[in-house]
Protein backbone atom coordinates (compact mmCIF):
# COMPACT_ATOMS: atom_id res chain seq x y z
CA UNK A 1 0.00 0.00 0.00
CA UNK A 2 1.50 3.24 -1.28
CA UNK A 3 2.20 5.68 2.17
CA UNK A 4 0.23 9.02 2.30
CA UNK A 5 0.25 11.70 4.42
CA UNK A 6 -2.68 10.66 6.59
CA UNK A 7 -0.97 6.55 7.01
CA UNK A 8 2.36 8.29 7.97
CA UNK A 9 0.58 10.88 10.58
CA UNK A 10 -1.76 8.21 12.03
CA UNK A 11 1.44 5.52 12.13
CA UNK A 12 3.50 8.25 14.15
CA UNK A 13 0.28 8.77 16.07
CA UNK A 14 0.22 5.67 17.45
CA UNK A 15 3.62 5.09 18.39
CA UNK A 16 3.10 8.50 20.22
CA UNK A 17 0.47 7.74 21.82
CA UNK A 18 0.53 4.01 22.35
CA UNK A 19 4.21 3.15 22.85
CA UNK A 20 5.47 7.00 24.59
CA UNK A 21 7.41 7.33 21.71
CA UNK A 22 9.34 11.21 20.65
CA UNK A 23 7.34 13.03 17.78
CA UNK A 24 10.17 14.78 16.42
CA UNK A 25 12.37 11.10 16.36
CA UNK A 26 9.83 8.90 15.21
CA UNK A 27 8.35 11.35 12.22
CA UNK A 28 11.18 11.77 11.01
CA UNK A 29 12.49 8.34 10.68
CA UNK A 30 9.04 7.71 9.47
CA UNK A 31 9.04 10.41 6.69
CA UNK A 32 12.38 9.14 5.51
CA UNK A 33 10.86 5.80 4.41
CA UNK A 34 7.91 7.24 3.33
CA UNK A 35 9.13 8.68 0.21
CA UNK A 36 7.02 11.37 0.20
CA UNK A 37 6.36 14.64 -1.70
CA UNK A 38 7.84 18.12 0.24
CA UNK A 39 3.93 19.47 0.30
CA UNK A 40 2.74 15.70 1.99
CA UNK A 41 5.64 16.19 4.33
CA UNK A 42 5.05 19.02 5.50
CA UNK A 43 0.82 17.81 5.77
CA UNK A 44 2.04 15.12 7.56
CA UNK A 45 4.03 16.83 9.94
CA UNK A 46 1.24 18.98 10.87
CA UNK A 47 -1.08 16.69 11.02
CA UNK A 48 1.23 14.75 13.72
CA UNK A 49 2.10 17.48 15.84
CA UNK A 50 -1.13 19.31 15.75
CA UNK A 51 -2.59 16.51 16.94
CA UNK A 52 -0.17 15.39 19.49
CA UNK A 53 -0.81 19.45 20.73
CA UNK A 54 -4.59 19.67 20.50
CA UNK A 55 -5.02 15.90 22.13
CA UNK A 56 -7.06 17.21 24.61
CA UNK A 57 -9.34 19.32 22.47
CA UNK A 58 -9.77 16.14 19.90
CA UNK A 59 -10.70 14.30 22.76
CA UNK A 60 -13.69 17.13 23.49
CA UNK A 61 -14.75 17.17 20.02
CA UNK A 62 -15.34 13.37 19.46
CA UNK A 63 -16.10 12.62 23.49
CA UNK A 64 -19.14 14.28 22.41
CA UNK A 65 -20.29 10.93 20.64
CA UNK A 66 -18.91 8.16 21.91
CA UNK A 67 -20.78 6.26 24.76
CA UNK A 68 -18.18 3.31 25.21
CA UNK A 69 -14.15 3.67 25.09
CA UNK A 70 -12.99 2.77 21.51
CA UNK A 71 -9.66 0.69 21.72
CA UNK A 72 -6.38 2.92 21.79
CA UNK A 73 -5.71 2.79 17.72
CA UNK A 74 -9.24 3.78 16.96
CA UNK A 75 -9.19 7.13 19.67
CA UNK A 76 -5.45 7.77 18.01
CA UNK A 77 -7.29 7.55 14.41
CA UNK A 78 -10.89 9.72 15.87
CA UNK A 79 -8.29 12.19 17.34
CA UNK A 80 -6.51 12.47 13.53
CA UNK A 81 -9.87 13.23 11.84
CA UNK A 82 -11.20 15.71 14.64
CA UNK A 83 -7.71 17.59 14.34
CA UNK A 84 -8.83 18.42 10.49
CA UNK A 85 -12.03 19.01 11.79
CA UNK A 86 -11.90 21.38 14.18
CA UNK A 87 -8.07 22.98 13.51
CA UNK A 88 -6.46 22.42 10.41
CA UNK A 89 -8.97 23.56 7.97
CA UNK A 90 -9.46 20.31 6.23
CA UNK A 91 -12.90 20.14 4.38
CA UNK A 92 -15.48 18.11 6.34
CA UNK A 93 -15.91 15.59 3.35
CA UNK A 94 -12.42 15.12 3.21
CA UNK A 95 -11.16 15.17 6.73
CA UNK A 96 -14.10 12.61 7.34
CA UNK A 97 -13.12 10.60 4.10
CA UNK A 98 -10.16 9.69 3.74
CA UNK A 99 -10.00 9.24 7.97
CA UNK A 100 -12.30 7.11 7.74
CA UNK A 101 -10.40 4.93 5.00
CA UNK A 102 -7.25 4.22 7.15
CA UNK A 103 -9.85 2.60 9.95
CA UNK A 104 -10.00 -1.07 9.53
CA UNK A 105 -13.27 -2.97 8.31
CA UNK A 106 -14.16 -3.61 12.06
CA UNK A 107 -14.65 -0.15 13.08
CA UNK A 108 -14.82 1.94 9.52
CA UNK A 109 -18.69 2.41 10.40
CA UNK A 110 -18.24 4.10 13.91
CA UNK A 111 -15.56 5.86 12.52
CA UNK A 112 -17.69 7.24 10.20
CA UNK A 113 -20.63 7.76 12.24
CA UNK A 114 -18.37 9.76 14.92
CA UNK A 115 -16.81 12.31 12.26
CA UNK A 116 -19.61 13.02 10.56
CA UNK A 117 -21.27 13.85 13.63
CA UNK A 118 -18.33 15.85 14.78
CA UNK A 119 -18.35 17.71 11.68
CA UNK A 120 -21.68 18.99 11.52
CA UNK A 121 -22.60 19.89 15.40
CA UNK A 122 -20.99 22.90 16.50
CA UNK A 123 -18.49 22.66 19.33
CA UNK A 124 -19.86 23.79 22.73
CA UNK A 125 -16.11 23.76 25.20
CA UNK A 126 -16.36 22.33 28.26
CA UNK A 127 -13.54 24.41 29.37
CA UNK A 128 -10.67 27.46 28.47
CA UNK A 129 -8.22 24.29 29.42
CA UNK A 130 -9.85 21.76 27.16
CA UNK A 131 -10.27 24.32 24.27
CA UNK A 132 -6.85 25.51 24.31
CA UNK A 133 -5.60 21.44 25.06
CA UNK A 134 -3.86 22.00 28.54
CA UNK A 135 -3.88 19.60 31.51
CA UNK A 136 -5.67 21.61 33.78
CA UNK A 137 -2.44 21.83 36.24
CA UNK A 138 -0.47 23.27 33.60
CA UNK A 139 -3.07 25.51 32.51
CA UNK A 140 -3.82 26.66 36.04
CA UNK A 141 0.17 26.84 36.94
CA UNK A 142 0.91 29.11 33.82
CA UNK A 143 -2.20 31.34 34.68
CA UNK A 144 -1.05 31.95 38.10
CA UNK A 145 2.75 32.23 37.07
CA UNK A 146 1.67 35.22 34.33
CA UNK A 147 -2.24 36.22 34.93
CA UNK A 148 -5.45 34.95 32.52
CA UNK A 149 -4.44 37.16 29.77
CA UNK A 150 -0.51 36.67 29.22
CA UNK A 151 -1.47 33.09 30.08
CA UNK A 152 -3.77 32.36 27.87
CA UNK A 153 -1.96 34.12 25.30
CA UNK A 154 1.27 32.35 25.74
CA UNK A 155 -0.64 28.71 25.48
CA UNK A 156 -2.44 29.97 22.02
CA UNK A 157 1.00 31.03 20.70
CA UNK A 158 2.60 27.49 22.01
CA UNK A 159 -0.32 25.69 20.25
CA UNK A 160 1.16 27.14 16.50
CA UNK A 161 4.02 25.66 14.61
CA UNK A 162 7.25 27.27 16.20
CA UNK A 163 9.24 29.96 14.19
CA UNK A 164 12.67 28.26 12.44
CA UNK A 165 15.30 30.90 12.62
CA UNK A 166 18.88 30.06 11.83
CA UNK A 167 22.19 31.83 12.98
CA UNK A 168 24.26 33.12 10.53
CA UNK A 169 26.30 30.13 10.26
CA UNK A 170 23.58 27.51 9.40
CA UNK A 171 22.89 26.22 12.60
CA UNK A 172 19.20 26.29 13.56
CA UNK A 173 18.64 27.99 17.03
CA UNK A 174 16.07 29.52 18.82
CA UNK A 175 16.17 33.39 19.23
CA UNK A 176 15.86 33.51 22.82
CA UNK A 177 18.52 30.72 23.09
CA UNK A 178 20.61 33.03 21.11
CA UNK A 179 20.37 35.78 22.66
CA UNK A 180 21.29 33.51 26.38
CA UNK A 181 24.98 32.22 25.01
CA UNK A 182 25.19 35.96 23.63
CA UNK A 183 24.52 37.43 27.66
CA UNK A 184 27.57 34.56 28.28
CA UNK A 185 29.66 37.88 26.59
CA UNK A 186 32.06 35.79 25.80
CA UNK A 187 35.78 37.26 24.48
CA UNK A 188 38.08 35.90 22.46
CA UNK A 189 40.38 33.66 24.52
CA UNK A 190 38.30 33.28 27.67
CA UNK A 191 37.79 30.04 29.19
CA UNK A 192 33.90 28.88 29.48
CA UNK A 193 31.88 25.85 30.77
CA UNK A 194 28.65 24.87 28.90
CA UNK A 195 27.84 22.43 32.04
CA UNK A 196 24.47 21.33 30.18
CA UNK A 197 25.51 21.67 26.59
CA UNK A 198 23.84 19.27 24.65
CA UNK A 199 23.22 19.38 21.80
CA UNK A 200 25.74 22.42 21.55
CA UNK A 201 23.79 25.16 20.08
CA UNK A 202 24.70 27.66 22.89
CA UNK A 203 28.47 25.96 23.22
CA UNK A 204 28.73 26.15 19.77
CA UNK A 205 27.55 30.01 19.58
CA UNK A 206 30.26 30.71 22.25
CA UNK A 207 33.43 29.34 20.65
CA UNK A 208 31.77 31.25 17.42
CA UNK A 209 32.73 34.29 19.69
CA UNK A 210 36.62 33.06 20.23
CA UNK A 211 36.10 31.64 23.61
CA UNK A 212 37.68 28.60 24.59
CA UNK A 213 34.44 26.61 25.23
CA UNK A 214 34.33 22.95 27.63
CA UNK A 215 30.66 21.17 26.94
CA UNK A 216 29.97 19.20 29.55
CA UNK A 217 26.55 16.85 29.28
CA UNK A 218 26.02 13.47 31.42
CA UNK A 219 24.25 11.44 28.68
CA UNK A 220 27.53 10.07 26.53
CA UNK A 221 24.72 10.25 23.18
CA UNK A 222 24.11 13.53 23.56
CA UNK A 223 28.03 14.54 24.07
CA UNK A 224 28.43 12.75 20.82
CA UNK A 225 25.72 15.42 19.18
CA UNK A 226 27.71 18.39 20.39
CA UNK A 227 31.23 16.99 18.82
CA UNK A 228 29.79 16.66 15.65
CA UNK A 229 27.76 20.07 15.62
CA UNK A 230 30.81 21.69 16.67
CA UNK A 231 32.74 19.49 13.63
CA UNK A 232 30.11 20.34 11.31
CA UNK A 233 30.71 24.42 12.26
CA UNK A 234 34.73 24.07 12.05
CA UNK A 235 35.19 24.72 15.62
CA UNK A 236 36.90 23.45 18.28
CA UNK A 237 35.30 22.57 21.96
CA UNK A 238 36.45 20.00 24.45
CA UNK A 239 33.57 17.83 25.47
CA UNK A 240 33.11 16.04 28.41
CA UNK A 241 30.86 13.63 29.73
CA UNK A 242 30.04 14.96 32.92
CA UNK A 243 27.24 15.39 35.88
CA UNK A 244 26.66 18.93 36.48
CA UNK A 245 25.60 18.45 40.14
CA UNK A 246 29.32 17.17 40.61
CA UNK A 247 31.58 18.46 37.63
CA UNK A 248 35.28 17.35 37.67
CA UNK A 249 36.69 20.20 37.28
CA UNK A 250 38.93 22.95 39.30
CA UNK A 251 37.48 25.14 41.26
CA UNK A 252 38.20 28.89 39.89
CA UNK A 253 39.41 27.71 36.40
CA UNK A 254 36.94 29.48 34.36
CA UNK A 255 35.87 32.77 33.25
CA UNK A 256 32.79 32.34 32.95
CA UNK A 257 30.07 29.29 33.18
CA UNK A 258 26.40 29.06 31.85
CA UNK A 259 24.16 26.75 33.23
CA UNK A 260 21.08 25.86 30.78
CA UNK A 261 19.65 24.03 33.27
CA UNK A 262 17.67 20.80 32.96
CA UNK A 263 14.15 21.95 33.12
CA UNK A 264 10.28 21.43 32.68
CA UNK A 265 10.21 22.85 29.40
CA UNK A 266 7.03 24.67 29.96
CA UNK A 267 8.65 27.50 27.35
CA UNK A 268 8.92 25.51 24.51
CA UNK A 269 5.55 23.22 24.02
CA UNK A 270 5.29 24.71 20.71
CA UNK A 271 8.45 22.32 19.66
CA UNK A 272 8.00 19.39 22.09
CA UNK A 273 4.39 18.51 20.95
CA UNK A 274 3.79 15.46 23.07
CA UNK A 275 5.95 17.16 26.57
CA UNK A 276 2.73 19.24 27.78
CA UNK A 277 0.95 15.21 28.52
CA UNK A 278 4.61 13.92 29.82
CA UNK A 279 5.56 15.88 32.79
CA UNK A 280 3.83 15.77 36.38
CA UNK A 281 4.05 18.18 39.13
CA UNK A 282 6.50 15.98 40.74
CA UNK A 283 8.83 16.37 37.60
CA UNK A 284 8.67 19.62 38.58
CA UNK A 285 9.76 19.37 42.11
CA UNK A 286 12.27 17.11 41.35
CA UNK A 287 13.53 19.30 38.37
CA UNK A 288 13.90 22.26 41.65
CA UNK A 289 16.07 20.53 43.24
CA UNK A 290 18.39 19.27 40.66
CA UNK A 291 18.74 22.98 39.02
CA UNK A 292 19.59 24.05 42.91
CA UNK A 293 22.40 21.19 43.40
CA UNK A 294 23.77 21.78 39.92
CA UNK A 295 23.99 25.77 40.86
CA UNK A 296 25.87 25.19 44.10
CA UNK A 297 28.25 22.82 42.44
CA UNK A 298 28.81 25.26 39.39
CA UNK A 299 29.00 28.45 40.98
CA UNK A 300 32.82 27.53 42.85
CA UNK A 301 33.95 26.99 39.46
CA UNK A 302 33.99 30.71 38.21
CA UNK A 303 37.33 32.80 38.62
CA UNK A 304 36.40 35.81 41.08
CA UNK A 305 35.44 38.47 39.10
CA UNK A 306 33.82 36.02 36.45
CA UNK A 307 30.37 35.47 35.16
CA UNK A 308 27.77 32.70 36.17
CA UNK A 309 24.54 32.59 33.93
CA UNK A 310 21.61 30.44 34.20
CA UNK A 311 18.95 30.06 31.93
CA UNK A 312 15.59 27.46 31.50
CA UNK A 313 13.45 27.21 28.85
CA UNK A 314 10.32 28.02 31.07
CA UNK A 315 9.22 30.31 32.83
CA UNK A 316 8.09 30.12 36.26
CA UNK A 317 9.37 31.38 39.41
CA UNK A 318 10.01 28.05 41.24
CA UNK A 319 12.44 27.01 38.05
CA UNK A 320 14.47 30.67 37.97
CA UNK A 321 14.11 33.57 40.32
CA UNK A 322 13.11 31.56 43.54
CA UNK A 323 16.94 29.69 43.77
CA UNK A 324 19.04 31.38 46.20
CA UNK A 325 22.01 33.57 45.06
CA UNK A 326 25.00 31.09 45.09
CA UNK A 327 27.39 32.24 47.69
CA UNK A 328 29.93 34.66 46.77
CA UNK A 329 27.80 36.04 43.40
CA UNK A 330 25.96 39.25 43.08
CA UNK A 331 23.74 39.78 40.64
CA UNK A 332 24.14 41.47 37.25
CA UNK A 333 21.12 43.06 36.42
CA UNK A 334 22.44 44.84 33.40
CA UNK A 335 19.80 45.35 30.59
CA UNK A 336 19.82 42.31 27.80
CA UNK A 337 20.55 43.36 24.20
CA UNK A 338 17.52 41.90 22.97
CA UNK A 339 14.77 43.94 23.74
CA UNK A 340 12.03 41.49 23.92
CA UNK A 341 13.46 40.52 27.19
CA UNK A 342 11.48 42.12 30.38
CA UNK A 343 12.64 42.61 33.74
CA UNK A 344 11.62 39.74 36.30
CA UNK A 345 13.07 39.62 40.06
CA UNK A 346 16.28 39.85 39.73
CA UNK A 347 16.29 38.15 36.09
CA UNK A 348 15.03 38.76 32.05
CA UNK A 349 11.97 36.73 31.19
CA UNK A 350 10.66 36.23 27.42
CA UNK A 351 7.43 35.07 27.03
CA UNK A 352 6.46 33.34 23.07
CA UNK A 353 3.75 35.29 22.57
CA UNK A 354 5.98 38.27 23.02
CA UNK A 355 8.66 37.40 20.86
CA UNK A 356 7.25 34.51 19.08
CA UNK A 357 10.67 32.64 20.20
CA UNK A 358 10.57 30.24 23.03
CA UNK A 359 9.31 30.84 26.44
CA UNK A 360 12.44 31.59 28.83
CA UNK A 361 13.96 33.30 32.08
CA UNK A 362 17.72 34.48 32.40
CA UNK A 363 19.89 35.28 35.49
CA UNK A 364 23.41 36.58 35.28
CA UNK A 365 25.80 36.81 38.59
CA UNK A 366 28.99 38.12 38.88
CA UNK A 367 31.63 36.32 41.78
CA UNK A 368 32.46 39.06 43.95
CA UNK A 369 34.73 36.92 46.53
Amino acid sequence: MTATARSVAYDALKRIEADGAYANLVLGAMLERSKLGDMDRRFATDLVYGTTRMRRACDAVIDRFITKAPDPATRTLLRLGAYQLEFAGVPPHAAVGETVALAPKRVRGFVNAVLRRASATEMVWPSEFARLSYPDWIGELFVNELGDQRAGLTMRTMNTAAVVTTRDDGYVQDKASQSVAAAVECKPGERVLDTCAAPGGKATAMASAGAIVTAADIRPKRVSLITENAQRLGLEIETVVADAAAPPFEPSSFDAVLIDAPCSGFGSLRRRADARWRIQPSDVTDLVGLQRRILEASAPLVRPGGRLVYSVCTFTAAESIDHPVPDGFEVDDRRTENGDWKPYAHGWRVLPHEADTDGMVLIRYRRST
